[in-house]
């Protein structure tokens, strides 16, 4: 009896397990903006030096050191290459960030976040804009469309 019950248990966590990776890679979303293909999903934030935290490194893929006043961010690996990819030599790509009816422009100069679900990791600057307690943890629904060029200057989008 107590067999059975510990597999039904199981099977139980497996199903759970199973659906929560799913319903978290189903809230990535795409659309159509006047940049490009936006991504819709959740954000999260890393910083290498804040105690306890196991996301990221002291240097991003881009080889710049992490700095967590610089408006930068870490896409999602899966979509690198629709942000233009994350070169080495100090070159990056750049994204507009929209949510809680702000926006931000982000040096998209690393990769990750290593979570399922999130599509983008926001430095601690980014992510005090659009939390500034840091109680949230995650913010969804953000919106990140890529930007072409390199003339872009991170940092609030001041709105008209």
């Amino acid at each position: 009896m107590v067999e059975r019950l510990s597999a039904a248990i199981c099977g139980a966590g497996i199903v759970l397990i199973c659906c929560s990776v799913a319903m978290a890679r189903s809230e990535i979303r795409t659309s159509q903006s006047a940049y490009g293909i936006s991504i819709v999903g959740a954000a999260s934030m890393y910083n290498p030096y804040r105690p306890g935290n196991r996301e990221g490194g002291l240097e991003t893929a881009s080889g710049e050191r992490y700095d967590p006043s610089a408006w930068a961010a870490a896409i999602q690996t899966d979509l690198r290459e629709k942000f233009g990819g994350v070169r080495h030599a100090n070159t990056a790509s750049y994204a507009l960030v929209e949510g809680i009816n702000k926006k931000v422009i982000v040096k998209i100069n690393d990769v990750g976040p290593l979570k399922p679900g999130r599509i983008i990791d926001l430095d601690e600057q980014t992510m005090r804009h659009f939390d500034p307690t840091l109680r949230l943890g995650l913010i969804h629904n953000i919106k990140v469309t890529p930007l072409s060029g390199d003339d872009w200057v991170p940092g609030p989008v001041a709105e008209r």
